[in-house]
């Protein structure tokens, strides 16, 4: 699975991941840096650049393409380009030689990829190529609901949140030990949800929703969800998808199963990786899911909310945490 994390550890016991205790509230600069963001994050870019190289040539263009732009990970500038979504680029670099039918990630190759992509046909099958399993198309198929039904949760600056596989709000609550929350406090939170990183007791009320596939425990302003106690209550005897989204170091993953922790540091909504992807279903989804890492984290469990309603403050309950150590 991920990196960083050891055989047999448990969600309390030498997690390697720390959260940074960033509020989004404090960061003056969010814009800003979302751009910057965007500009890092294309691996594959036009031969006219804003840093003054000069416009290539048609002939030029392949070479340029392969040498300049060739991923950090050792993968090929085919599969950045099926990630970025630049399909003028696929042309040139099939001319060049670039086989789009070359197993990359986990079985995958970015010619059998694409089929599960905005465009199907970027690419000419050879003969005897199978297409996507009926499974795979299925998934496709939910893919296209959950981005939908989401959609108004591409970026959850400040989100924490939990996926748990196969529980009620009812069972939620009793694990945690938790107590519903009614009042003025809460109604203050609920119109200003940043208010709630600025109080550590703040931190201890969670909303809790029950979903198609299990539930859902959200915090608006903080990662509480994902904290190594609540991993451990919440993940027995199933599985268990934690994110925050980091407002200064981005969208911040783990699974955990049965209280171990089998993946931290991952980055849901990132796109298939040679370190978090490693199986043929793990790069499919994170494929389907790039820049959705809300909808990455509920697909991952097999959750299937059909709103957006508990990730922006309309969960089924609000309740406070006990006082121990979150």
């Amino acid at each position: 699975m991920a990196a960083q994390v050891h055989d047999g550890e448990t969600a309390g016991q030498g997690q390697d991941r720390r959260h940074e205790e960033s509020c989004p509230c404090r960061d003056e600069d969010k814009d800003k840096d979302k751009d910057k963001e965007a500009v890092a994050g294309s691996r594959i870019r036009p031969a006219m650049t804003t840093s003054g190289t000069p416009p290539l040539d048609d002939a030029a263009m392949p070479v340029f393409l392969i040498e300049e732009y060739e991923s950090e990970d050792d993968l090929p500038p085919l599969w950045e380009v099926l990630m970025d979504d630049q399909p003028e680029f696929v042309e040139e670099l099939v001319a060049a030689g670039e086989d789009p039918w070359e197993p990359v990630l986990g079985g995958w190759s970015p010619g059998r990829l694409s089929l599960a992509g905005p465009t199907p046909g970027l690419f000419v099958a050879p003969e005897g190529e199978p297409g996507l399993s009926p499974a795979e198309r299925a998934l496709v198929l939910e893919a296209e609901q959950l981005r939908a039904a989401l959609a108004d949760c591409r970026h959850p600056i400040g989100l924490g949140l939990a996926c748990v596989a196969g529980i009620d709000v009812q069972e939620a609550v009793r694990r945690l030990n938790a107590t519903p929350l009614q009042g003025s406090r809460l109604h203050a939170l609920q119109e200003n949800h940043l208010a709630g990183c600025t109080l550590d007791r703040d931190m201890r009320i969670v909303g809790v929703t029950t979903v198609p596939g299990g539930c859902l425990i959200t915090q608006p302003w903080g990662f509480t969800p994902d904290t190594p106690e609540l991993q451990k209550r919440l993940s027995a005897g199933t599985a268990f998808y934690g994110l925050y989204a980091n407002a200064k170091n981005g969208n911040q993953g783990s699974i955990v199963r049965d209280g171990v922790v089998e993946g931290g540091d991952l980055h849901p909504g990132g796109g298939p990786n040679p370190y978090d992807t490693l199986t043929s279903e793990e790069v499919l989804l994170a494929y389907l899911y790039r820049g959705h890492p809300v909808a990455h984290a509920c697909a991952w469990v097999g959750l299937r909310p059909t709103d957006a309603r508990a990730f922006t403050g309309q969960p089924d309950v609000w309740v406070e945490l006990p006082g121990r150590s979150y």
